[in-house]
């Protein structure tokens, strides 16, 4: 039997509806995708700006990581209250409370800032012929001086050639019988090998380039004005073959006693060398920077140049090393087979502060800035405890005692977070998570450090230096580098004058059949290198005053 025309129109609206149900179902997983995708590109968005605000900091903001005092009368993570119910947070807070406090720097007198500088009084004094009274024009006496002004003198310097002959003697008597019996002066002083520069000059050049950061292209035209024509090109082989004959062996000699200590500390950055076999000229090398840690001991500074960041560069130069290592978050390390490696905090504090919203720095309820808080505590009590600690065993057990419950609350802050993905608050979270397994491992020794801000401060002159030389030729260079800057850090580290230490270097030429303790009598912690840095400063100071005299004679006697 034929279906009705309602049985008809029935089937077709349950069709329709069946059709729109579906399209419904489309649209809606349309919007859905659509707002997956919103919401994707919004995130997308916000981590781009916070990319932005980021770079826009790195560019124009301050370099400096102190952070901005509390506002008055807020409370923050660390209050009144928690310190009542936490008596060690309290005591803690006592602590702090009797430190002095740090007062602005005093300004130096020009006693003190002149303070070695020879003195020579010049007096204002009145003609003779007007040493009358104009009243009675008898003859004045004279009744006393009275200081008028202080100034400062700049001496330039001056170049001169030194031709050195040897005077030959020979015995009349012996040349009678046919016996040929000569002898010649000497002066006992070695002589480089390498240029007719004299030690004082290349170690002008070395002071120059890599102390003041002063490039070859610079002191060219600075010897011009001394009336010296010196190539860039002859300087740089002054440095890089006088450094590798007579510099490597105290080098080696700092790498073997650096590797006898117990704790070191490391970084590394960038550097561009353009002629490396094999590399383009724009391809990325490393200048890397390994140091004694705080142990107590003298500080052994040392530069080391290679092509690439590849870890086993670190385990190369630290083979046979055993003990902790402290280095930023960095994964290289790790391979260093017997080091313990230990977190750095202000790498932690780092990205959290980056992590920070623009704006937003004393905003409690941020989740970066409440970890700064955490962080900021633990700098504070390492500053106190280090103020009061006299041995590395009290500094441990202050460091338990008073550190490790800000440790534990800032772990279970830590666990608590969860950060959208892709933000610089994820990738905070990420960076501390990885290193979760290093963050008290400095706890374990009171000679470990809390930070690696020593490597970052050491490293510093070359990274400030490379803004003006901007690179390295050759390899060779690259090296030279490494080794003259390991002096110069190496002499700063150890309060001696880095132009008379280069110098003294030069003069006694350490070579490699030296045995260690003959290099250590002329490293930089020596007493008697100090000393005798300290004689040869006064006697340069005697030359100097001579030669200005001998001016000063020679003006007034031509003026006659």
């Amino acid at each position: 039997m034929a279906d009705s025309s309602k049985d008809i129109q029935l089937r077709e609206l349950k069709d329709m509806i069946t059709e729109l149900k579906n399209l419904i179902k489309t649209l809606q997983a349309t919007v859905d995708a659509g707002n997956k995708r919103e919401e994707a590109l919004t995130q997308e968005r916000d981590n781009l700006k916070e990319e932005v605000e980021l770079l826009r900091k790195k560019l124009f903001g301050t370099s400096s990581e102190k952070r901005s005092a509390d506002l008055p009368g807020q409370l923050n993570l660390f209050n009144e209250a928690e310190m009542e119910q936490d008596p060690a947070a309290a005591e803690a807070e006592e602590m702090a409370a009797l430190l002095p406090e740090k007062k602005r720097k005093v300004r130096a007198t020009n006693a003190e800032r002149f303070k070695g500088l020879p003195v020579k009084k010049e007096y204002l004094d009145i003609p003779e012929k007007d040493r009358f009274c104009p009243a009675c024009n008898a003859p004045l006496k004279r009744i006393g001086e009275e200081f008028v002004r202080r100034e400062l003198v700049f001496i330039p310097a001056k170049l001169k050639v030194i031709e050195y002959y040897s005077v030959s003697y020979e015995c009349p008597e012996c040349s009678k019988r046919g016996l040929s019996v000569i002898k010649k002066g000497k002066d006992g002083k070695p002589h480089l090998l390498y240029g007719m520069a004299s030690a004082g000059t290349v170690a002008w050049v070395m002071y120059q380039k890599f102390c003041n950061s002063l490039p070859y292209c610079r002191q060219e035209k600075d010897w011009k004005q001394y009336g010296a024509s010196i190539t860039r090109a002859t300087m740089a082989n002054w440095v890089i073959l006088n450094s590798d004959a007579f510099f490597r062996p105290m080098y080696e000699y700092f790498r073997r006693k650096l590797l006898e200590r117990e704790f070191a500390m490391a970084d590394e950055t960038p550097l561009q060398v353009l002629h490396e076999p094999g590399r383009r000229a724009q391809s990325k090398s490393y200048m890397w920077l390994f140091r004694s840690g705080e142990d107590g001991g003298v500080p052994i500074i040392l530069y080391k140049y290679s092509e690439t960041r590849a870890g086993d560069n670190a385990v190369e130069f630290l083979q046979g090393f055993k003990g902790y290592l402290m280095c930023d978050g960095y994964s290289g390390y790790n391979k260093v087979p017997d080091a313990k490696r230990t977190a750095c905090w202000a790498h932690i504090r780092r990205y959290l502060v980056d992590a920070v919203p623009k704006g937003k720095n004393l905003d409690y309820g941020q989740p970066a800035v409440q970890g700064i808080l955490y962080i900021d505590r633990l700098f504070r009590l390492e500053e106190t405890i280090k103020a009061k600690s006299t041995t590395f065993d009290s500094l441990k057990k202050a460091r338990l005692e008073k550190e490790v419950p800000v440790i534990e609350g800032f772990l279970s802050w830590l666990d608590m977070q969860k950060p959208t993905r892709g933000s610089r608050m994820d990738k905070a979270v990420t960076y501390i998570q990885n290193r979760r397994s290093y963050l008290m491992t400095y706890l374990e020794d009171g000679r470990c450090s809390f930070s690696n801000n020593l490597s970052e401060n050491a490293i510093r002159p070359f990274t400030v230096g490379r803004k003006n030389w901007l690179f390295c030729d050759t390899p060779n260079g690259a090296q030279a580098s490494a080794i003259v800057y390991t002096m110069v850090e190496m002499a700063k580290a150890n309060g001696v004058n880095v132009y008379h230490y280069l110098t003294y270097l030069l003069e006694k030429q350490p070579n490699d059949s030296m045995s260690d303790e003959e290099l250590d009598q002329l490293a930089p912690w020596n007493e008697d290198v100090k000393a005798e840095l300290k004689r040869l400063g006064k006697k340069l100071q005697r030359i100097i005053n001579y030669n200005v005299n001998c001016q000063r004679i020679m003006k007034a006697y031509l003026s006659l």
